[in-house]
């Protein structure tokens, strides 16, 4: 055969390789038009159904918003047989089974397998899929576990398997179902067919894990970009948090968005705190009973609430496009977590605003959560709680940071769409620190974290560091001009330009690359911007008594003038000062310039009661001031608080008036008189009044209660310690000087 002979035959195997690929693209495209009305696919997604056509594993790692779905649902629709998608959410499944079925006229189309079907209801969707009807089955991992599921699958014809949020198969992952882990050897028992494994994160030791667990190592992987060029990230101090979202929310009227917190508690008190505050805001976490979550769930899809304070069982599945801020009230517990939650923002492309509060006491809570459990689970949760600390105290560009933790790097030097990167710090050299960084992970052998590196090179005589004989390296104390918040940011920087690597087998293990052993022969210069300091940024609303730490220092001026109000007021009634308002109280209004009796009542300590009794001097004082000054208040920082009811002040309220002794009120709840005492003491200073005459005259006589009284109404202040000073210690116990006081307050305050 001549070579133009076989020259044709190639060009004419060429065409009929093209024309068969166009024609299968062009399925493809039909078969997208008809069955969802689109007429072209997303980013990757005609390759990575392709590629599940093909009978080929398939890994699809693709952020929310980004179509994974697709990935599974088209297919399933065009193959022959039942595609089974193993899923761990029953309202996601319902919510796609309802979706597919509103394209398709036939019913059976799409079932799910769950607990939460009856008997009748399971012998239909074993019927359909027998049939051949069911095209799409959505099953929970428990219910694939169950002996007679297995059986009934083994009998159908299965088309591919699909493993939807594959990121639980992983116990790198921010939300690790054990369930998951025993997926391949039911996969195996079902039958040799093609898996598809999705997830909206992965990081790459998350990506190993999940690809090794369900033996799919040879899967063609699919990865989509990370970036969200339209999400704005911010992460402030943690400082009067309950305030900065009252504002923020009121601030972006009508808008759609989603506060996340990490216990139900919070949830409860955020969503009261936010509704007594004039916003459309309904709670939603696991604790709720089912109807009434899928209730409120469609009321923020139908816009009849403008905001969801939930725990992060929220939002898993939900497809509202147009949610226009993502609060974290509490930093989460990984950054995997922090990127899918932000991710329910901005889907339409257009604003999204993603809001961490960040305290450093958030994280030492987490950690103690943490213990009790299995100790590789609290290693692995220790580390990514430092990934998320890295972020959250980073000066560096948020998206960088974000997208180097998923693997994928961000070329350009300013992203100008997060706080860093519109609020830059300063820089400094560091060439020098660099190359003693380097130095010291090489003379530990690369075998230790960043913590135990830091400790090294800052002389710190750690424990870990006496165990490995660190402390007789030569390198041991190097560099402990700098602090340790120095080299940690300088980690973080040396990460970011691959000097240093971490390891993903041993994770959280820092090696030296190629790049930076070149570095430490060729030092260049090296700048970097310090971490955030939030130290001393941790106040946060006292739970106990609704007060608040100022980031905010009391107007000097006016707080004079109310003190001397309260001194001329106090003398015209013949009471000390503290019975008519105390000093946080008149700090408070210093603060917020309080300028009408409604608002008076949300100052801490103040009350019904007080507001109304002695409340218009002062606010008249501060709206005369207000006016004299220009002052643009600050209105909405005048949060109103929700009345704490807690169970145990109602308690102590329902057994004072039916006059039960407070020892036999502190033995029935198993705690101390002073414990009683102080909850009444709270009671009061909230301005209810309280009688416990009935008890004093009990323990202490007459007499002596008069004395005690009598001390109070000449006393400059209530302090406990000098009354027992004044009145003799060996004459009174301080739970009779704190009664007397409660007995004082009550009657002449409230």
């Amino acid at each position: 055969m001549s070579s133009i002979d076989v020259a044709e035959r190639k060009v004419k195997k060429g065409k009929k390789a093209r024309s068969e690929q166009s024609k299968k693209g062009s399925v493809l495209q039909q078969g997208l038009f008809k069955h969802f009305g689109y007429t072209s696919f997303k980013g990757e997604q005609e390759e990575i159904i392709q590629n599940l056509m093909d009978g080929k594993d398939t890994f699809v790692i693709m952020p929310t918003g980004g179509g994974k779905s697709m990935c599974y649902q088209l297919p399933a629709l065009l193959m022959n047989g039942t595609a089974i998608v193993v899923s761990p959410l029953i309202a996601l499944m319902k919510n796609q089974v309802d979706s597919i079925r509103g394209y398709n006229s036939e019913e059976g189309v799409a079932h799910f397998l769950n607990s939460s079907l009856t008997k009748a209801e399971i012998a239909t969707v074993k019927k359909d899929s027998k049939a051949g009807r069911t095209k799409l089955l959505y099953v929970a991992p428990e219910s694939l576990t169950k002996e007679e599921n297995i059986s009934f699958l083994s009998s159908i014809d299965i088309s591919f398997l699909a493993v939807d949020e594959a990121h639980c198969i992983s116990e790198w992952g921010h939300d690790f179902r054990p369930e998951y882990r025993r997926l391949r050897p039911i996969i195996e028992t079902i039958g040799s067919v093609p898996v598809i494994a999705l997830t909206a994160t992965a990081t790459a030791k998350v990506q190993a894990d999940i690809q090794k667990n369900l033996s799919i190592t040879d899967a063609t992987v699919f990865k989509a970009s990370f970036n969200r060029p339209n999400l704005y990230y911010d992460v402030r101090p943690k400082t009067n948090v309950l305030k900065e979202i009252i504002r923020y929310v009121k601030a972006n009227t009508g808008k759609s968005g989603i506060i996340y917190c990490l216990s139900r508690k919070k949830v409860e008190e955020v969503a009261q705190t936010l509704k007594v505050n004039g916003i459309k805001a309904l709670p939603y976490h696991a604790g709720l009973e089912a109807g009434l979550r899928a209730k409120t769930q469609d009321k923020f899809l139908m816009e009849e609430i403008d905001v969801i304070v939930a725990t992060i069982a929220f939002g898993m599945g939900i497809d509202k496009p147009d949610v226009r801020f993502v609060i974290h009230h509490d930093i989460p517990k990984s950054l995997e977590g922090y990127y899918q939650e932000t991710g329910r923002s901005g889907r339409d492309g257009r604003e999204g605003k993603c809001i961490a509060f960040y305290s450093y006491k958030d994280i030492e809570k987490l950690e103690k959560f943490m213990k009790g459990k299995p100790v590789a689970e609290q290693e692995i949760g220790k580390q990514l709680l430092l990934e998320t600390v890295a972020y959250a105290e980073t000066s560096i560009c948020r998206r960088k940071m974000l997208l180097h933790y998923f693997g994928e790097k961000y070329q350009e030097p300013n992203c100008h769409n997060c706080d860093n990167c519109l609020h830059p710090k300063k820089e400094v050299e560091a060439s020098e620190e660099l190359k003693m960084l380097l130095e010291t992970i090489l003379a530990i052998k690369e075998k230790h974290n960043a913590e135990h590196t830091v400790h090294v090179i800052t002389g710190n005589h750690e424990n870990e560091v006496k165990k490995y004989g660190h402390d007789k390296l030569d390198v041991f104390g190097d560099g402990d001009e700098q602090d340790a918040k120095f080299w940690m940011a300088l980690v973080r920087h040396a990460l970011l330009e691959h000097l240093l690597i971490k390891d993903i087998d041993h994770y959280g293990l820092l090696k030296v690359t190629p790049k930076g052993k070149e570095y430490i022969k060729k030092p260049k210069k090296f700048r970097i911007t310090l971490d955030h300091d939030y130290e001393n940024s941790d106040e946060e609303e006292d739970e106990e008594s609704g007060a608040v730490g100022g980031a905010s220092a009391a107007d000097p001026n006016l707080y004079s003038m109310l003190k001397d109000l309260r001194k001329n007021l106090a003398k015209s009634k013949n009471l000390p000062p503290f019975v008519i308002f105390q000093d946080p109280s008149l700090e408070e209004m210093a603060i917020q310039y309080p300028v009408t009796i409604s608002e008076l009542k949300n100052i801490t300590g103040v009350g019904g009661g007080k507001a109304t009794k002695y409340g218009k001097p002062f606010v008249d004082l501060i709206t005369r001031y207000v006016e004299e000054n220009e002052i643009e208040r600050p209105m909405d920082l005048v949060v109103k608080s929700v009345v704490n009811k807690s169970g145990l002040k109602v308690y102590i309220i329902q057994n004072i008036d039916r006059k039960l002794s407070l020892d036999d009120l502190a033995e029935a709840k198993g705690i101390t008189l002073g414990v009683v005492i102080t909850e009444i003491e709270r009671i009061v200073a909230s301005g209810t009044r309280i009688d416990i005459n009935y008890y004093l005259n009990e323990v202490i006589d007459p007499e002596r209660q008069n004395e005690v009284f009598e001390y109070f109404r000449s006393a400059e202040t209530d302090s406990v310690k000098k009354a027992m000073t004044e009145l003799g210690e060996e004459e009174y116990s301080e739970d009779e000087i704190r009664l007397m006081r409660v007995k004082f307050m009550s009657e002449l305050g409230n």
